[in-house]
Parts: C-alpha cells; structure tokens; sequence
C-alpha cells in the first residue's frame, strides 16, 4: 500500500484573497476638424473620460488619447491613435472607452484590425454610443455592421459635401474665404490680380 501525505493549505489573507488588480483604462477621443465647435467638444470628450474612469475604483487612469482636425478614414494619419496602439502593444494599457466606433474608426477594414489585434492581446474596446463591449461574444458582427454604416456615412457627407461646393460654384454663389494664388475676391467673385 502506497504512502499518503497530507498538505495543509497555508492560511490565506482575507485582504489579498478579493484582491484583484485594477484594470488601466484609457480613453480615445477624436474631431474631424479643428474649428473653435470642435476643439470644445474634443476638451469636453477629454474631461468627461478622465473624470469618468478615475471615478471607477476597479480602474487606473492611462491617460486619454486624443485626434484634432483628423479624418477617421485612416488610420495612418491619426498619431494619438497610433500611439495608444503601441502602448497597448508595451502593456500600459488593459481597455479602451470611447465615444463611437466613428470617433474610432470610418473605415471598416481598420475598425476591425485594430479591434481584433487588440483582442489577441485580451484588450477590449467599449464604443459608449452603440453600447457594445468588444470582450463579449456578439461584438464582432455587431461591429462588422455599425462601422460599415460609419464608414458610409462618411462617404455619403464628403460626396455631399463636394455636391454642395460644386452647385454655389455654378450658381456664383460660393464664399470664398481664401482666394487662390493669383485671384482676389471682390464682392464674393474671383478677380485675376
């Protein structure tokens, strides 16, 4: 008959048993241009992430990263952005908040690379506007749908936009606001200087 000992557990702290590390969040805030309406809505972003994840006690401020006056179809020419990856990518950084998966990304390509490179690492997004966690199971086709819509969205306001210039071009009655080089404006018309 074989021989068994007995091991007694060690006692454990009370205090370190419910003890679990506090999750670093950062926040990701972007605008898409840099007007004076815009710069108030991105310090408003800025204040309302940093006071909101300070006030979770289960979490630590990382910091908020944040895009002015840069378009979301890429992703390439949004260095906050970029650095927040590479911070996530060091280990500074267990989870994102952010307003929408617009403010995140327009193009859906990128919305879901970034958002899968992250989750390999066991770091989550939560887009606050469309209430969608990326650590849970239905995220991904959730995501898969709202970003295209974000993306068309997107196309749709720059191809009317560029309708809308063409149409004051041909009724005379575009505001330019700086003439191109070798023009003035004079009473809302281009004059060669």
């Amino acid at each position: 008959m074989k021989k068994v000992t007995k091991i007694d557990s060690r006692a454990v702290n009370p205090i370190w048993e419910n003890e679990k590390p506090k999750l670093r969040v950062a926040a990701y805030c972007r605008v898409s241009t840099d007007s004076d309406e815009q710069k108030e809505s991105l310090e408003t972003q800025i204040r309302h992430y940093e006071s909101y994840i300070k006030a979770n006690p289960a979490w630590t401020f990382a910091g908020v990263y944040s895009d002015e006056g840069i378009t979301g179809t890429k992703k390439e020419k949004r260095p906050e952005l970029l650095r927040m990856i590479a911070d996530c990518e060091d280990g500074r950084i267990d989870y994102i908040v952010t307003k929408s998966i617009s403010r995140f990304a327009r193009n859906t390509a990128d919305c879901l690379e970034l958002v899968r490179k992250l989750q390999k690492r066991g770091i989550f997004i939560c887009f606050e506007k469309e209430n969608l966690d990326t650590g849970t199971m239905e995220s991904e086709f959730m995501l898969s749908i709202l970003s295209g819509l974000a993306a068309e969205e997107s196309a749709s306001i720059s191809q009317n936009n560029k309708w809308s210039i063409q149409r004051r071009f041909q009724n005379g009655t575009y505001k330019i606001t700086c003439p191109p080089y070798g023009y003035d404006s004079v009473d809302g018309m281009l004059v060669i200087n």
